[in-house]
């Protein structure tokens, strides 16, 4: 762990841990988010956690930039993640089809797999959430195994489905409202995955993990899936 701190804005610092992503990070992220919640106290307006970051916004009115430095020097020196503190497992159901994720056939091929197989894998992996950013409780996710990675397509659609499953790189998620989107998509889910009535809004927060369980056309629509074709929804 490389600490480092970046000034991001007037009221705005980031600090970085590390260079690389990794799911071993996660665990001294969660402990430095602990930490510097506690040193900047009241003080503390947002903080937001990435892959190998965190970005600390602090009241300007009550900290200089050089009292808020210190703050974050003195909270994270000896700093120790705590092997016992895990989020929340998630388990979302996925329907895997090509109405829904035109881009299994491309991973399928690109892998040399076949779409049973991609399907096999991307499911039987439990991905750490890393961060929320993008969209309201879009969750980037990861590892996926690296036969399965693929990059954003080159042209990004204009409006993906709510409950979208996609790949991009190494990283996986689940599209929690209709938006624009590059990833390649490979199912949806019926998880209701952002709500404004729930504490948080997101069902997934950084430290929460998840694995994602394929199941039947049948069985996603009991859930309260829509199966409506990408393409129409266009």
């Amino acid at each position: 762990m490389k600490l480092r701190v970046e000034v991001v804005a007037l009221d705005c610092l980031m600090v970085r841990l590390f260079d690389e992503i990794a799911e071993a990070n996660m665990p001294w992220m969660l402990a430095a988010s602990e930490s510097l919640r506690a040193a900047f106290a009241g003080h503390l307006i947002d903080l937001v956690p990435s892959y190998t970051t965190l970005m600390v916004h602090y009241d300007l009115t009550a900290l200089s930039p050089a009292q808020a430095r210190e703050l974050i020097a003195h909270a994270l020196i000896d700093l120790s993640p705590n092997a016992r503190a895990r989020g929340t497992c998630h388990v979302l159901p996925v329907w895997y089809d090509l109405s829904v994720g035109p881009e299994l056939s491309l991973l399928a091929q690109r892998s040399g797999l076949a779409v049973e197989e991609v399907i096999r894998r991307h499911s039987e992996r439990e991905y750490q959430v890393f961060a929320l950013g993008f969209a309201p409780g879009f969750a980037f996710m990861g590892l996926v195994e690296e036969v399965l990675a693929a990059p954003r397509l080159n042209t990004p659609r204009k409006k993906v489905a709510a409950g979208s499953v996609g790949i991009a790189e190494r990283q996986t998620a689940a599209y929690p409202v209709v938006s624009p989107g590059g990833w390649n998509l490979i199912g949806r889910t019926p998880a209701k995955l952002f709500d404004r009535n729930r504490d948080g809004y997101s069902l997934m927060q950084p430290g929460d993990t998840v694995r994602f369980e394929a199941v039947g056309h049948a069985e996603f629509i009991n859930l309260g899936g829509d199966d409506t074709p990408l393409e129409a929804q266009a």
